[in-house]
């Protein structure tokens, strides 16, 4: 086994062989990067030359049609030992398990309502990040391109001689308990809470485990591909700033073995059995590739006076739609951040919304559920459904004296789309689903006089 990258580092790896492939990153968000393992396996000037040094094959891995704007192209060109065409064989249907694709009609038994459950522990058995996936919800159409669906991810065995792509959508991964490490074609990426991971459509990978068993959150993003949101007046800084994202150096691996590749088409999973370890990129170029970010490093802004503002200020990626400020998805966080409004009712108001909401919580208490809702637990908030603080967090938020506050140790996060998000048979059938869940709004009292008004 033979692995290579541009930073000589050596380390063993989870079978105690040496191995020269560790996470090394560039920065920025959306940039067309350019990084080779090897000294000249990049061509200079053009794309696919008659003949590339150390006999590479020449690839374009497109994410968006060829006449696609400029400002959405997406495109790279890789540098490899064989041309894909090698990783790929003859195609057999497997089982998909807890996996589930939009449109999915299964939870046709499932009465709408505000959802809550507990956290799933993760399962005393063999599972890789693909065995291991369980699709709470989806929305919309993967086959249109429109939708997404929310996953939990239990990983307690690395992927060896197996590799994965989902052709239907991107991956958002959301560590919540564990480290993993993602090793792709393009580079090798390290993360865990607090982090996330994107990988875009296509793009084959494996995953490791670095400190034993792993559970995350995957946002399946069947849409455009996540870019930042725009600020508007907010201006050119704060937010997820660019050059805080980071994507990874080329890394590649010259495995003679016989492998798996595992591919989700159409909402299907499939196999093809491949002689060689399909990581074989050993350069690349272009602005389509998988990259990490940390959520601590989002700098929140928010009222420095008085009132709430829309959750939306706090976007870390969105993927949009034909209609302007209509999302597919928004990946919103709520982040370590200082209170100090006055007069101000401070955790989030009651609200019905069009955007149907996923809620996960990585660490910590959120302000506005401190009871019931703790982290690797989820909520589904469904469109025009009203939800908003419990009756605790509504008394505290009421009377409590309102000094400059700050919410520390704390991580939450939506995914938020336009379309209904319906429930899948796995997921309405867990024990950790809260029955009572609903009953948390209904000690909130009745406080109406006609003759009380609160003093100026």
């Amino acid at each position: 086994m033979t692995v290579h990258q541009t930073t000589g580092f050596t380390s063993p790896d989870l079978q105690g062989r040496e191995t020269a492939i560790k996470p090394d990153y560039m920065s920025g968000f959306g940039n067309s990067f350019e990084t080779e393992a090897l000294e000249g396996a990049l061509p200079v000037g053009m794309n696919s030359p008659q003949k590339i040094n150390y006999g590479l094959y020449a690839e374009q891995l497109s994410g968006s049609p060829f006449t696609a704007p400029q400002a959405t192209n997406q495109r790279s060109w890789l540098y490899r030992i064989r041309p894909s065409v090698k990783h790929s064989h003859r195609y057999a249907r497997v089982d998909r398990g807890f996996i589930r694709t939009g449109p999915c009609r299964e939870d046709a038994e499932t009465a709408i309502g505000q959802m809550r459950w507990n956290p799933v522990a993760i399962p005393d058995e063999a599972l890789t990040f693909v065995g291991g996936l369980r699709t709470v919800t989806t929305a919309g159409d993967s086959d249109t391109q429109v939708g997404m669906a929310a996953h939990l991810a239990f990983v307690t065995r690395s992927m060896e001689n197996e590799y994965f792509f989902n052709a239907d959508g991107e991956y958002l991964v959301v560590a919540q308990e564990g480290h993993l490490r993602f090793k792709t074609e393009f580079g090798v990426i390290e993360f865990g809470p607090g982090e996330i991971c994107v990988v875009p459509r296509g793009v084959i990978f494996k995953v490791e485990l670095v400190d034993g068993p792993a559970r995350a959150y995957v946002c399946e993003n069947y849409g455009g591909q996540f870019t930042l949101p725009d600020r508007g007046p907010i201006g050119a800084n704060c937010l997820a700033n660019p050059r805080d994202f980071l994507t990874p150096v080329a890394a590649y691996e010259d495995v003679e073995e016989e492998s798996f590749l595992y591919v989700k088409w159409g909402g299907d999973l499939f196999v093809t059995r491949i002689e060689q370890s399909p990581l074989d990129v050993v350069a690349w170029h272009g602005n389509y590739a998988p990259y990490k970010y940390d959520l601590r490093r989002f700098s929140p802004v928010g009222a420095l006076l008085f009132d709430h503002p829309d959750p939306s200020i706090f976007t870390v990626l969105t993927a949009p739609t034909e209609t302007p400020g209509s999302a597919n998805i928004d990946f919103v966080i709520f982040p370590d951040r200082w209170m100090v409004a006055e007069n101000t009712f401070r955790p989030p108001w009651y609200h019905r919304n069009l955007m149907s909401e996923f809620m996960g919580l990585v660490y910590g208490v959120y302000d506005a559920k401190p009871e019931g809702f703790v982290p690797g637990g989820f909520s589904l908030h469904n469109q025009m459904l009203p939800h908003g603080p419990d009756m605790q967090a509504f008394e505290h938020a009421s009377n409590v004296d309102l000094g400059p506050t700050k919410l520390a140790g704390t991580m939450a996060f939506m995914f938020e789309t336009r379309f209904p998000q319906r429930v899948t048979a796995w997921a309405a059938g867990l024990p950790e689903l809260q029955d009572s869940y609903i009953d948390c709004w209904q000690g909130l009292k009745k406080h109406f006089d006609p003759s009380r008004r609160e003093p100026k």
